[in-house]
């Protein structure tokens, strides 16, 4: 008979690393519920609407009704016309697709751009469930690291915040098009999608965009995708402090730079900017909405702004 091994002994390590994950996600609830209930009450629900209607019953025809809605068959079992009714199917499936390379953990100010990502997702996904919709999650780096199927309530959502948070991937590189196939494959019903990423794409460049834009093009065919961006201001300009080695965190390519040469600032800081717009304007272009937040700025009003002009879009 075999026996069951009795459980490893825990450390105090182990003890206050628990501790400090439990007390991080349970202030991100919070906070996050906060910001749900004070700025975005009522306008989630204004933009994303029921995909369509659900059969509820037949009642018999009175003048006036739309002919089109005659239900042939009852009408030709009972004598009598009959129309179909329907009730507006409510529920919609979120899913928050959230990049966790090894880029994601950098970040210049008190966050990362994981931590970052992680808020965001929590608004959403607090947004989601008040709505009673269900709220799916998806964490990839250059493979599908993680994937929680769609769910209800506040314990699902600490569930998400705290995966999002620190779960550690196994690979370090992004492949954005390989997660957006594993999307295609678990979501059948038409959803929404959050896709959450700082969209470096690495080398080459060009051919990699090309590449996601095609499975972009795919998937908002299928369910409403929106792309939203996390930067942190230092992948955008240097600071002055002579000569530094930069460290990519996917390849672990080394370049070293003379930050003290204005030129040099300069070049970086326009090759970065340029290289982002591009992606941006690219997206776009393919009627995907394209948010985009900033790590130690204020993302919230440019979420709320979103909604704002996607309810005026929608009508």
């Amino acid at each position: 008979m075999i026996q069951p091994k009795a459980n490893s002994p825990i450390s105090l390590a182990d003890e206050a690393r628990a501790a400090e994950i439990l007390g991080r996600v349970r202030r991100m609830e919070v906070r996050t519920n906060r910001l749900v209930d004070d700025a975005l009450a009522g306008r989630y629900a204004s933009v994303f609407k029921g995909r369509g209607m659900d059969f509820d019953r037949v009642r018999n025809y009175v003048p006036g009704d739309d002919v089109r809605t005659i239900d042939w068959n009852v009408t030709a079992r009972t004598g009598e016309p009959h129309i179909k009714l329907f009730t507006e199917e409510r529920e919609l499936t979120i899913l928050l697709m959230i990049d966790v390379s090894a880029s994601a953990d950098f970040g210049s100010v008190e966050d990362s751009k994981r931590e970052l990502a992680a808020e965001a997702a929590g608004v959403l996904a607090a947004s989601a469930i008040q709505n009673r919709d269900k709220v799916g999650l998806v964490l990839f780096s250059d493979a599908v690291e993680l994937y929680i199927p769609p769910g209800k309530g506040r314990m699902h959502i600490m569930r998400l915040i705290r995966e999002t948070l620190f779960f550690q991937p196994g690979r370090r590189g992004t492949d954005i098009a390989k997660a957006l196939d594993f999307a295609n494959q678990v979501v059948h019903r038409k959803s929404v999608i959050f896709l959450v990423s700082d969209f470096c794409l690495g080398a080459p460049f060009e051919e990699r965009l090309s590449r996601l834009r095609a499975k972009l093009q795919i998937t908002n065919r299928r369910h409403d995708v929106i792309a939203v961006s996390v930067t942190d201001p230092r992948e955008e300009s240097l600071p002055d402090v002579g000569r530094i080695c930069i460290e990519d965190a996917e390849t672990g390519q080394v370049v070293e730079l003379d930050t003290a040469n204005a030129k040099v600032r300069t070049a970086y800081a326009r090759q970065s900017r340029q290289r982002r717009e591009f992606t941006a304007a690219r997206i776009r272009s393919l009627g995907v909405d394209f948010l985009e937040f900033t790590n130690g700025e204020k993302w919230l009003p440019v979420l709320m702004g979103f909604f704002q002009n996607r309810r005026q879009r929608t009508g």
